[in-house]
């Protein structure tokens, strides 16, 4: 049948259409693919969780800190700050073919893919370090198809855009170790108390074990699971050829030094200070905190992180061999009010609480000089006051109320003039001196320095009965060591959005005259002798440099020691949460902090005496009497005074008029002062030298 066509010509045809449609569908595949290449490499990388937090920055434009919904703790390092253990360890475990793979394993993927198909949904997956590094920054951890097949797109781009080295970099300084750290930098810290670059063999092959389950693998949590991980990790960089059997064991029998978990403390610089810009910025600013948290805002402060961290390492050291004990440590600018050291209390890990603004705390002698400086401001009283220290019953609201304090130890003094209450904290002096003064004047005077805390009206309050805050502290004695003035408290200077545009900025600093400078400067003489030969704070004066001022002050709960020099006002108060009563040994840990963060924060700093207003004059008196000394007086001391308030009659010496000195002073009184200070700074300067 010449009409029929040969089989073997038909299925050589269809052999050849099936080989056609094969390679079209082959070429039009490759097309795509390279079409696909080509754009994901022309299509920038979306930006990374980390990329949209607004930083917090220090007075000097560095970044400190980020803002961040988790409170990611994480310090960034290069790769070649990170101990060649970790590296090798994080391979061995995680990404043997790291270096030779173009993003993907895809022998891994098969297998994972038919287990896959068998389960018919996402039971398992075989994930590079890019492939991880993707989702940690692009994605979710969700297991559905939509979420890999962008974490594919993501691995091909990152592969494309950056070397293995950057990668492999990215990768150890966002991969999550536990407990809050993120990046091996922010881990070695936390658990090992080092930087990344010194971990050895078996501390490095701990830590490369944790990603797999942090919470699981955590040796705090479970050490034996976290052991069981180290020795895994150790069999595989044996498996690689990177250590010796020999090396894995030793490392596995290591006993390691872990830092206790009751100190593990936040890795991020300031987080106190961070929290607080977090509430100016939405409370007082109005930011939501959305745009805060992934708005890419730059938000420039005050904070100066070398008096930070000399506030850190103070508190930390005086706060050794304490159980318990919390802390709050505010650093000021008289001059300007910026904010310079925040440390909110002992632990941020343990308790995130900000001691600074805990209105809670009884300041006690501390708030004595606020009610002294209202004395000397309305000229009711001069340093030359005299009261008699002795047990005394008060009387007060027209004789229906009593009161009657106690000086610390049942020592009283005698008559004694205000100089000498300050520096021994009299607390009889005080009550005599609030009664005579009136309560409502102290309290508003009080208002006007900062205390925004109800002060209550009552003869208690001179011994510091109605809490305030350290925060409040440090402003008030600002106004002391400003000569007068009271400056509004200031962390943020400006704001910028993610372009660069400037949001929010504060006004020039700007000051009230609450109280008149030469008041404020005869009370900051009068808080020097705080810290000389019989005041409270004489303990700590080999530690003090320069010229300072202060007053510590003790209840049973509570102690401080607020003070400043004319650079720096700090409030320094040490106590327990639960209303726990404070031992002597604890009530002394204010002053050192004080001490100790005082000069190292001002350590580049030279000395300065305290700035002399107009409106005060210096003379020679007579401590037993109150009056001028005279040239047969037997014991005489130089006292500054408002003027107008100084004494005019000599003492009565054996027929002696009042020293010649003392009638030249009268007469130019800035001329007295000039050699004075002239004195003091030359003291100052030879004690600071010879130190």
């Amino acid at each position: 049948m010449s009409g029929m066509r040969p089989k073997s010509t038909s299925k050589g045809h269809g052999f050849f259409l099936f080989i056609k449609i094969a390679f079209f569908t082959a070429l039009i595949g490759l097309i795509a693919a390279a079409g696909l290449l080509v754009y994901l490499y022309g299509t920038s990388l979306p930006l990374a969780d980390t990329d949209r937090n607004s930083r917090l920055l220090d007075s000097e434009g560095q970044v400190i800190a980020t803002f961040s919904a988790g409170g990611k703790n994480s310090i960034p390092v290069p790769l070649n700050a990170i101990s060649k253990y970790v590296v090798d360890a994080t391979l061995a475990v995680e990404d043997r073919k790291f270096y030779s793979h173009p993003g993907f394993d895809f022998k891994g993927m098969a297998r994972a893919a038919l287990v896959n198909l068998e389960h018919w949904r996402m039971a398992q997956g075989a994930s590079t370090l890019t492939q991880q590094l993707a989702r940690n920054l692009y994605l979710s951890h969700e297991r559905t198809w939509t979420r890999k097949a962008k974490e594919a797109f993501y691995t091909a781009q990152l592969e494309m855009k950056y070397s293995k080295d950057e990668i492999l970099g990215m990768y150890l300084n966002e991969v999550y170790y536990g407990h809050g750290a993120y990046g091996i930098e922010a881990a070695s810290q936390m658990y090992f108390g080092k930087s990344a670059d010194k971990l050895s063999l078996a501390e490095s092959a701990l830590l490369a074990g944790i990603p797999k389950g942090p919470t699981y693998y955590s040796p705090y949590n479970h050490m034996k699971n976290a052991k069981n991980r180290q020795k895994i990790v150790l069999d595989s960089m044996v498996e690689t050829g990177s250590i010796t059997a020999a090396e894995a064991d030793a490392a596995y029998e290591q006993i390691l030094a872990l830092k206790p978990e009751s100190e593990r403390r936040s890795v991020e610089a300031a987080p106190y200070f961070r929290d607080y810009i977090r509430k100016l910025a939405v409370e007082q600013l109005g930011i939501d905190e959305k745009l805060l948290e992934h708005g890419g805002l730059s938000i420039y402060t005050t904070l100066d992180m070398r008096m930070q961290q000399a506030a850190e390492q103070a508190v930390n050291k005086g706060l050794k061999g304490s159980s318990g004990l919390e802390t709050a440590l505010i650093s000021m600018d008289p001059r300007t009010g910026y904010i310079k050291a925040m440390v909110g209390g002992r632990n941020y890990v343990e308790n995130q609480y900000n001691h600074v603004f805990a209105a809670t705390r009884q300041p006690g002698s501390a708030f004595k000089p606020i009610m002294y400086l209202t004395a000397l401001d309305t000229g009711e009283m001069t340093s030359l006051s005299m009261f008699e220290s002795r047990p005394t019953l008060f009387r007060y609201d027209d004789d229906r109320k009593t009161y009657q304090p106690r000086n610390f130890g049942d020592k009283y003094l005698g008559e004694i003039d205000m100089r000498r209450a300050i520096a021994a904290s009299d607390n009889i002096y005080a009550v005599n001196t609030i009664l005579k003064i009136g309560t409502e004047k102290v309290i508003s005077t009080a208002h006007s320095m900062g205390i925004t805390s109800k002060l209550e009206s009552v003869p208690s309050l001179a011994l510091g009965v109605s809490p305030v805050s350290p925060f409040e502290m440090a402003a008030a004695y600002s106004v002391i060591g400003g000569g007068g003035v009271q400056v509004q408290p200031t962390a943020i200077l400006r704001i910028t959005d993610a372009g660069g545009r400037v949001i929010y900025e504060a006004p020039k600093p700007s000051g009230k005259q609450v109280v008149k400078p030469a008041s404020a400067y005869v009370l900051t003489r009068l808080m020097e002798g705080v810290f000389e030969e019989g005041g409270t704070g004489n303990r700590v004066a080999d530690l003090m440099k320069r010229p300072v001022a202060g007053k510590s002050g003790t209840t049973d709960t509570d102690a401080w020691m607020v003070g400043f020099t004319p650079e720096l006002t700090t409030a320094v108060w040490v106590g327990y949460d639960k209303g726990k009563s404070i031992t002597t040994t604890d009530a002394h840990r204010a002053a050192p902090i004080f001490a100790e963060y005082t000069e190292k924060a001002l350590e580049n700093v030279p000395p300065k005496i305290f700035p002399i207003p107009e409106g005060v004059v210096s003379v020679y008196i007579d401590p037993d009497s109150g009056k001028l000394a005279s040239a047969d007086c037997p014991s005489q001391r130089l006292e500054v005074f408002v003027k107008g308030t100084e004494p005019k009659e000599a003492c009565p010496g054996q027929g002696g008029s009042a020293k010649p000195e003392n009638k030249e002073m009268l007469q130019d009184g800035l001329q007295a002062n000039d050699r004075e200070e002239k004195k003091s700074w030359w003291s100052d300067f030879k004690r600071w030298l010879m130190d």
